[in-house]
């Protein structure tokens, strides 16, 4: 059991002679425990140095050794669903010795990617989508005439989305040669492992059962209606001692629940099951952040690593801390119920990302963890507010791409007052699969829908107000970590809708920043002698405002952290046009293609979203249409 994070990194001479799982295969079983210690040791290590999903990996080293050992990867296809799971297996095939760049730009991604590794046959940020994508792969191996095994493992709360049983509902119908792994770490079940559903799922694991099993067909479905009896007399066995009675009329064969820390009898088991005909499902259970004592004992809050410090600030460190967005919305959410109590608050799984924990422990009646299910999220929201409720979905703008079609044919359409507290908005450092930049771009066009983007931790609590009392679907899109220290002002104040602010007067150019691009946008300000604008809300726009400082700048710019097609640049365009107004304008925002991982301060460097980037992209186009360039030629940097 290890009870801290190395800072230097461990000795493992048996994990040094694997580069590669052929390598891995050599080894003699008795070695795997030996090596299953050393791969635990080392990810900690890793995690430590660089940050990242820690609890997960942990649970599945004992499993991704049996895995790789058993099966013939990359010839066999390997799925990993959630991709975080994945960490082990990244360095049990070439990337043991560039784990230190996770997360890194042209490093380790946090995640299967399939064009980092023909080990990663199926890029997995969002959960629940590997059975889909086996299944894909097994039938194209039958069409083929390929002889290739396919697994996808599934755990740490996939199984709980809505695509992964629709899936499950397919696989037997294709009749596909698949094998899902379930990584059931949930505390609930731990008392079904062992005693008489431990004796049970080693016989129906074992070689002599699967081969009595697959005799028993060939001869029984000769003879009319007798394999179908046999099979559900055998069904009905089973239900009676294990919980995999809605696995087997899915269609699939279950075995388990079965011990995911025990190497040898992982080995053993999946040896005898490889090459089973048909969808065969394999629940194992297993412990989030195994031999981490901190993780097991808060299997939560180590889901994730922050970088380990070499050296601490201690002036940082007691200085106080500001609050996150996300923790204004929790504090928001819970004045709130105070004084409304219509307001219910839902989550698909993110009770701590989100800051919901003070309100699921004083409003537990009205806090709903529908867990990762955003589409149910979404329409249970609608179901609320048929009935004179006040839902607020508090969800991250990556995970709300999954519920588009409820949000538009639930929500929208039928005008229901509904709150998205969005999340995580803007660019991530977990890259593409994470940042959160085109909601804009889908909530714009959708009717009904008011969009606000705060830009400082006062408006987020007073825009939160506001979509609370608006009657209808209404979104406020913030970004993770902190603001810039607004001051918040306790008493909650509806703002006018579409209205929004001039913070800067100036000349020649005026910025049109939505969100988190004002502090940007008034430090490239000061510099040129702009106006700037805080637009507020995306949906309606303030196109009075927009009128007013077209006829007084001679260039418009519109600055956003989200997709430049689109987004709110995109809707000024539209208004201008759709009004003749022919003033140059400059939109700013996310490029046209996908933002890969690194500091999000990089990432909008990157962009051309941070104050130099904003500042030159201003200047070459003043350049380009002969303006003249007003005001300090000089940008100052803290």
């Amino acid at each position: 059991m290890f009870t801290e994070i190395p800072s230097k990194r461990p000795e493992t001479p048996l994990l040094e002679t694997i580069m590669f799982p052929d390598q891995l295969r050599t080894l003699n079983e008795d070695d795997l425990d030996t090596l299953a210690s050393e791969l635990r040791h080392f990810l900690l290590y890793t995690v430590g140095q660089t940050g990242g999903h820690l609890g997960a990996g942990l649970g599945v080293i004992e499993l991704t050794i049996a895995l790789h050992y058993t099966l013939n990867t990359p010839h066999d296809r390997l799925l990993w669903d959630v991709g975080h799971q994945a960490y082990p297996h990244k360095i049990l095939t070439g990337r043991r010795e560039t784990m230190h760049t996770l997360r890194q730009p042209d490093g380790v991604a946090p995640f299967p990617v399939i064009t980092e590794s023909e080990y990663d046959t199926f890029g997995v940020g969002h959960s629940s989508t590997t059975i889909s994508a086996a299944i894909g792969m097994a039938l194209a191996a039958k069409l083929k005439g390929e002889e290739r095994r396919t697994v996808a493992v599934v755990g740490d709360g996939a199984m709980t989305a809505g695509i992964a049983f629709e899936a499950l509902n397919h696989a037997a119908e294709a009749d596909a040669n698949l094998l899902v792994i379930l990584n059931d770490n949930a505390m609930s079940i731990s008392h079904n492992v062992g005693g008489l559903a431990r004796y049970f799922a080693r016989i129906l694991g074992s070689r002599l059962y699967l081969t009595m099993r697959e005799g028993s067909k060939k001869i029984l479905s000769r003879i009319p209606h007798a394999w179908e009896l046999a099979k559900r007399t055998e069904e009905h066995m089973k239900g009676m001692v294990v919980p995999g009675t809605l696995f087997e009329e899915l269609g699939f064969n279950y075995i388990g629940p079965i011990d995911g820390h025990d190497v040898k009898y992982l080995v053993n088991t999946l040896e005898n099951i490889r090459d089973l005909p048909g969808p065969q499902f394999l629940h194992v259970v297993t412990q989030k952040g195994k031999g981490y004592g901190p993780a097991e004992a808060s299997p939560v809050g180590t889901h994730s690593l922050s970088k380990i410090e070499a050296t601490k600030n201690v002036a940082a460190a007691a200085a106080p801390k500001k609050p996150s967005y996300s923790n204004i919305f929790g504090t928001w959410l819970c004045d709130m119920a105070e004084i409304e109590p219509t307001l219910v608050g839902i989550t698909p799984a993110m009770r701590e990302g989100s800051d919901l924990i003070e309100f699921s422990e004083r409003f537990p009646d009205r806090y709903h963890d529908v867990a990762i299910a955003e589409q149910h999220a979404v329409t249970l929201a609608a179901g609320f507010a048929t009935q004179g409720m006040k839902p607020v979905v508090a969800i991250y703008s990556t995970f709300l791409q999954r519920a588009y079609d409820q949000l538009i044919h639930d929500v929208a359409i039928q005008n229901l007052d509904v709150l998205f507290a969005i999340d995580r908005c803007g660019l991530l450092e977990d890259g593409p699969t994470h940042s959160g930049v085109f909601d804009l771009a889908f909530l714009r066009c959708v009717p009904n829908m008011i969009i606000m983007a705060p830009s400082d931790e006062n408006e987020t609590r007073q825009m939160l107000y506001t979509g609370h009392l608006h009657e209808g679907p209404a979104a406020v899109r913030y970004p993770r970590g902190n603001g810039p220290g607004t001051p918040i002002e306790s008493e909650m104040q509806a703002l006018p809708i579409g209205k929004g602010r001039i913070l800067r007067e100036g000349q020649g150019t005026a910025i049109l920043a939505f969100g988190s691009m004002v502090t940007p946008a008034l430090e490239v300000a000061e510099t040129l002698g702009a106006t700037v604008v805080d637009m507020r809300f995306v949906k309606p726009l303030d196109t009075e405002l927009i009128n007013a400082v077209s006829l007084t700048h001679d260039l418009l710019v519109t600055v956003e952290e989200n997709a430049r097609a689109g987004g709110a640049g995109s809707a000024v365009n539209e208004h201008l046009l759709g009004n003749a107004i022919s003033s140059p304008v400059l939109n700013i925002g996310v490029p046209d293609n996908f933002i890969y991982q690194d500091k999000p301060a990089s990432m909008l460097a990157r962009c051309g979203l941070d104050a130099d980037g904003i500042l030159a992209a201003i200047r070459e186009r003043r350049r380009l249409l002969e303006l003249d360039l007003p005001g300090n030629e000089n940008l100052a940097h803290s």
